[in-house]
């Protein structure tokens, strides 16, 4: 089996964090021990997407942000919002900070973000561009700000390739970055970033160099993501779906083969692997235990989706994330998943 990604510090410092976690809130503990597979709930999501900005300064290919005016969605979160979720959704132990968009583009906010999740021990993972990091110390303050996993979207390993995907991007720029972050996360005895890449047409024929690139760059650890989708976006997901490439096995090997002697440990993320409804163990569990919360307090079932144009639960209602997360709405989404009548929304990812 080809290997699957890991936290950058290790899977012994996530698990640490967790119980870090359940000490500092016991109500966490008592939450985890109650997730299950069922329609009624009576606990709250243990990892939540919060979406602090959904807004972006690149229009990527085969992202939803290159079809947003001006590449933005709607308005940032405030602090004021997220420190509300947070205190709120006693049961989480993980949070990936950010959503369709560009965190970073939120400055000091944040970071404060960051800062209030990590003083209560909630695992924090972001994905950046790496676009700002050199603006105002940024690549410092991420680092400084206790932030567990930061993973870095690089889509080639030259100009022409990186720039073709990442439209309004400069290469040099991201690539002079991410050896700022890398190095001062070193010097701080922290580990450095991941580097993802989507893996599509545009960029198979140097995916061997993108292994030569990360350990150039300061990375570890390399995953490529094996699959494109639409973010619920029918017109979006057919032209993504065009773009996808099958590479053979034997040729993944040989790139982690190939990290193995310059010291980066390679990683595979399949979005092609398929749930079933075979039973409650094989389908997906993110209606169960993990949802997504829109930088204007929206409700998304998942980060495939991750844009609630395309679905939301309580929609005009102005519901909170709670008030979803227990209703009515919410019920009969978990129960069709259990019943083997996948919402049309999902059957993407259902074999």
């Amino acid at each position: 089996m080809l290997p699957s990604p890991v936290p950058s510090a290790g899977l012994a410092a996530y698990e640490a964090e967790r119980e870090a976690r359940f000490h500092v809130e016991p109500r966490a503990l008592e939450n985890w021990r109650k997730i299950n597979r069922s329609a009624e709930v009576d606990y709250l999501p243990s990892r939540l997407d919060i979406e602090n900005v959904s807004r972006c300064n690149f229009a990527c290919t085969m992202c939803a942000v290159s079809k947003w005016p001006k590449g933005q969605r709607a308005k940032d979160m405030p602090v004021g919002d997220f420190k509300r979720l947070i205190d709120e959704q006693v049961g989480l132990v993980e949070i990936k900070l950010n959503g369709i968009g560009e965190p970073l583009m939120a400055g000091e906010e944040f970071f404060e973000m960051i800062r209030y999740a990590r003083e209560r021990r909630i695992w924090v993972r972001i994905t950046t561009n790496a676009s700002l990091l050199h603006l105002k110390d940024n690549y410092k303050k991420l680092i400084d700000s206790g932030v567990n996993e930061i993973d870095i979207s690089i889509d080639g390993a030259d100009a022409q390739t990186f720039e073709g995907i990442r439209i309004q991007s400069d290469f040099s720029r991201v690539a002079a970055n991410c050896i700022l972050l890398n190095d001062y996360a070193r010097s701080q005895g922290k580990p450095s970033a991941k580097m993802w890449t989507l893996v599509q047409k545009a960029n198979q024929a140097n995916l061997p160099s993108h292994v030569q690139w990360a350990k150039e760059h300061g990375f570890t650890h390399l995953v490529f993501s094996l699959g494109l989708h639409g973010w619920g976006d029918t017109e979006l997901a057919q032209r993504n779906h065009a773009e996808e490439t099958r590479i053979p096995d034997w040729e993944l090997w040989l790139l982690v083969e190939r990290g193995l002697k310059l010291g980066v440990r390679v990683a595979f993320w399949n979005t092609n692997t398929k749930f079933s409804t075979a039973s409650p163990k094989t389908l997906c569990p993110w209606p169960f235990d993990r949802a997504v919360v829109t930088s204007d307090s929206r409700t998304v079932p998942c980060c495939m989706i991750g844009s609630p144009d395309a679905f939301e639960f309580g929609r005009g209602s102005g519901k909170t994330f709670l008030e979803n997360w227990q209703g009515g709405e919410y019920r009969a989404f978990r129960q069709a998943h259990l019943d083997g009548k996948v919402p049309q929304v999902c059957k993407g990812c259902y074999q």
